[in-house]
């Protein structure tokens, strides 16, 4: 059959080769990365689904390892990608607390969550307005736009984990702002460097 392809050593890719052979290793990937995920999934369904969620992500992500991209270095798209399509079938669940939120402005995730990828965005988060606005989105440009403006992504990692070309993942982003951009008065929170350098180079 061959040896499994190799990594670069340290690296998740390397974890997960190793854990073909050694199950016990792929303990590792969750300490690095469930953290992480949990938070941006705390902030998308709130604690009730949270834990749910990124437990059956690294269960789908063991039980799939032996597919993964080794030329991939770094895991967490892959991740973010397996826990995208489990937050989908918890759409229900997500656009309720949009409408709680909406109606309330409170937002009990926000007020519990102190490790903040952006302060802009987590504080805009708290208002009613947003969470009109995140609900108005189709799942597909949500998707794109929490995991830029929430996960801290690149457009590239966005790419990797939806498993979308590049130019879908802008054209995503630019429909989910403008919708966001109108409900909000012209306001737009969820603006990151990237875009700024997109910008600077349009």
């Amino acid at each position: 059959m061959g040896h499994p392809p190799r990594a670069a050593q340290g690296d998740d890719a390397e974890l997960i080769v190793r854990s073909l052979a050694e199950p016990e290793a792929f303990a590792e990937l969750y300490d690095r990365h469930a953290g992480g995920l949990h938070r941006y999934v705390l902030r998308r369904l709130g604690a009730g689904l949270a834990e749910d969620v990124v437990g059956e992500t690294f269960l789908i992500a063991f039980q799939q390892r032996h597919r993964y991209d080794t030329s991939r270095s770094e895991a967490r798209p892959w991740l973010y990608g397996i826990a995208a399509n489990l937050i989908s079938r918890h759409r229900r669940s997500e656009l309720r607390a949009y409408r709680a939120l909406a109606r309330t402005g409170v937002d009990p995730v926000a007020q519990s969550w102190s490790d903040t990828v952006d302060t802009q965005v987590a504080a805009a988060a708290s208002g009613a307005a947003l969470a009109a606005a995140l609900r108005g989105l189709n799942d597909r440009d949500r998707h794109v736009l929490l995991l830029i403006a929430w996960a801290d992504f690149s457009y590239e990692e966005v790419a990797a984990a939806l498993a979308i070309p590049l130019g879908t993942v802008r054209s995503r982003l630019n429909r989910a702002r403008t919708k966001m951009r109108a409900a909000l008065g012209g306001v737009n929170p969820t603006l990151t460097d990237d875009d700024a350098q997109e910008t600077d180079r349009g």
